[in-house]
């Protein structure tokens, strides 16, 4: 994605099932926990940059010991940082008492971090905040050790009024407006419930305060709990939590628009939101990693009872498809297939747009995240080249000479890497991105491997805002002098914000949006913005049940080529010489190329949840009355 964009933040959960002895003797240290984390993290570094945190629980600590640790961080290199932490208090503790080295239980009772417990996230954070309170886990503290809470997801609520509202209700006083604050807060609120309705039940059986915590750590019913807390909730979300006493949970939202996989064996229970992640870390197949179902839960007990239960009821599965097309690492065998497949089906369209002139054409991509569509095209582009050299070879095959022959058959699709990023420029020029000299330089390209007889094919994952587009990409590309430069998007024009957790939340940032715009005045038509604005704000006061997206309207008036066609002329310059023309795939391919991650509300407004609706609505009327406002 050559536009800047914040989106997915990622999830590591790990339990150790056996005694940390055996990770010592097997593994050679009682440190295995905190290793494996550090590489589940680093490994979803992709899926955050903001910050990152991690979090542990010993298992079966004696009072007074502290048995939860937690460290976060929002510096530069935050997962670095959490981990220079960690090692920094655990050597120090280490050189302070040699007598810790080889005593396992020594080490548990008196290191920090160690345990067998553990939860790391990797944060991006959509709002913009990016002070260290916004990182998570987030800790609900209690002297009881059931009642102590961490939770981190990956997630956005597009009702977070009504969850705040519905804690004041039960008598809360909740410190911040947040979804991450409202969700841990309600899962504790049913968390106390519970543990108080086991401990009456433990006292009316004669039991002491003492005798009862045993007893409610056996029967604590995560199910019930996250049932009760998560009636209400709409948004995307793979949420994970830590009881103190040592419970754990993952749950997904019912349309499985966010991710999560797990494994389970006889020395683990690992989650992530990547299963590649979870295959490279713990050297698994891919047939030991397991999609977490929607509206699912993952539940595992302190007695290592590891279950899934149904939760909420799924609804038709909408997984992000930006998952597949940028989001998740391709190391993963599906998603790198589903990729290279965006680049074959959308090659039919790039071919119309060169002539079918492959001799005369160099294809490319950009950025680096667009390498595998890149690689899935150009396996198209060489079949349809060889098609056309044997079709020519069976017509010309009684006139054909030897030397003619092994003319056309040297005939190959021109490759070339013409766009190298400047990684370092496009972090100085962030600071002032109206530099537009600057920001015009955040890519080089090669030089003298384009003629001006040329066709410049480069292929991008999508086309989000056009910016690092119009300001720099075509700007450098058109300095190699080609006849036509043709933008690929192996992604669908993204004509409506998101709300589920990617940062794309105001519609007038979305260069589909602008274009539709622009072809609304220019074939005066702009009374459908009246009309939609009306629409939506008669709706403002019905129940998201009742919402419609009414913005579609907007592009009805359209095709798909002339939306593209003017995306491409409000993306080029003045001084561009090359003629420019810009590329989407279709929903219909995208769908066949990624046929189990079908979410795609951001291309065709058809929203998961009842709340994706009010969200675009409300956006829709910021755009209009001029207010710089999020809609969620």
């Amino acid at each position: 994605m050559s536009d800047a964009i914040k989106h997915e933040c990622g999830i590591a959960l790990l339990r150790l099932k056996k005694p940390l002895e055996f990770y010592k003797e097997k593994y050679g240290s009682a440190f295995y926990g905190i290793q494996k984390m550090y590489l589940l993290m680093e490994k979803q570094h992709n899926r955050g940059q903001d910050g990152a945190g991690f979090a542990s629980i010993k298992l079966d600590v004696q009072p007074g010991e502290r048995y939860i640790s937690r460290v976060r961080s929002n510096d530069a290199q935050p997962i670095q940082d959490v981990y220079a932490q960690i090692n920094d208090r655990i050597n120090s503790e280490m050189a302070s008492h040699p007598e810790y080295a080889d005593n396992v239980a020594l080490q548990k009772a008196n290191l920090p971090y160690i345990g067998e417990l553990f939860l790391g996230h990797v944060r991006y954070g959509t709002f913009g905040k990016n002070n260290i309170e916004s990182v998570h886990p987030f800790l609900r503290q209690n002297n009881w050790m059931h009642r102590n809470l961490i939770v981190a997801g990956n997630f956005n609520m597009t009702n977070v009024k009504e969850l705040f509202n519905s804690l004041v209700e039960l008598g809360q006083h909740p410190k911040e407006m947040a979804d991450t604050v409202t969700v841990m807060e309600k899962i504790g609120h049913f968390l106390d419930e519970e543990v108080t309705d086991l401990y009456l039940e433990c006292k009316n059986n004669g039991l002491t305060k003492r005798e009862a915590s045993p007893v409610i750590a056996e029967k604590l019913d995560i199910a019930k709990i996250l049932k009760r807390a998560s009636r209400g909730w709409d948004g995307g979300y793979a949420m994970a939590g830590l009881l103190g006493h040592g419970d754990a949970f993952v749950l997904r939202d019912p349309a499985g628009i966010r991710p999560a996989y797990f494994h389970e064996d006889d020395e683990v229970v690992v989650v992530a939101s990547e299963r590649a992640v979870i295959q490279t870390v713990f050297n698994v197949s891919f047939e030991d990693v397991v999609e977490l179902e929607p509206g699912s839960a993952l539940i595992i007990k302190k007695d290592n009872t590891v279950s899934v239960k149904e939760i909420n009821t799924p609804t038709i599965k909408k997984a992000c498809s930006f998952e597949r097309i940028y989001f998740s690492r391709g190391s993963d065998a599906e998603i790198y297939q589903e990729r290279k497949n965006l680049g074959k089906l959308i090659l039919p369209d790039v071919l119309e747009a060169i002539d079918d002139d492959t001799d005369n054409t160099v294809f490319s991509y950009i950025p680096n995240t667009a390498e595998t569509s890149f690689y899935g095209m150009v396996e198209a582009a060489n079949d349809f080249l060889n098609q056309r050299k044997n079709q020519f070879i069976l017509n010309n095959r009684k006139t054909l000479t030897k030397e003619g022959l092994e003319e056309i058959l040297s005939v190959k699709i021109r490759t070339e890497k013409v766009a190298i990023k400047d990684a370092k420029l496009r972090t100085f020029i962030t600071e002032d991105s109206s530099r537009d000299d600057l920001v015009a330089h955040v890519y080089d390209v090669t030089y003298g491997v384009i003629k001006p007889t040329d066709n410049l094919v480069i292929i991008d994952d999508s086309i989000v805002r056009g910016t690092t587009l119009k300001m720099s990409i075509l700007k450098m590309m058109d300095r190699l002098q080609p006849k036509r430069i043709v933008v690929v998007s192996s992604a669908p024009q993204i004509r409506y914000p998101d709300c589920y957790g990617i940062d794309m939340a105001k519609l007038e940032g979305l260069i589909a949006f602008q274009a539709a715009l622009a072809l609304l005045k220019e074939r005066n038509l702009y009374h459908i913005v009246d009309e939609v604005y009306a629409k939506c704000k008669e709706q403002e006061n019905l129940p998201d049940s009742e919402v419609v997206n009414y913005v579609t309207k907007i592009y009805e008036p359209f095709t798909d080529r002339e939306l593209s066609d003017k995306i491409a002329q409000l993306l080029t310059i003045e001084t561009i010489k090359a003629e420019v023309k810009i590329i989407f795939q279709s929903i219909d391919k995208l769908h066949e190329a990624c046929p189990k991650n079908l979410g795609d509300w951001y291309f065709t407004g058809d929203y998961p949840t009842p709340g994706g609706n009010r969200v675009v609505g409300r956006a829709f009327m910021n755009f209009y009355e001029g207010k710089n406002d999020r809609a969620y």
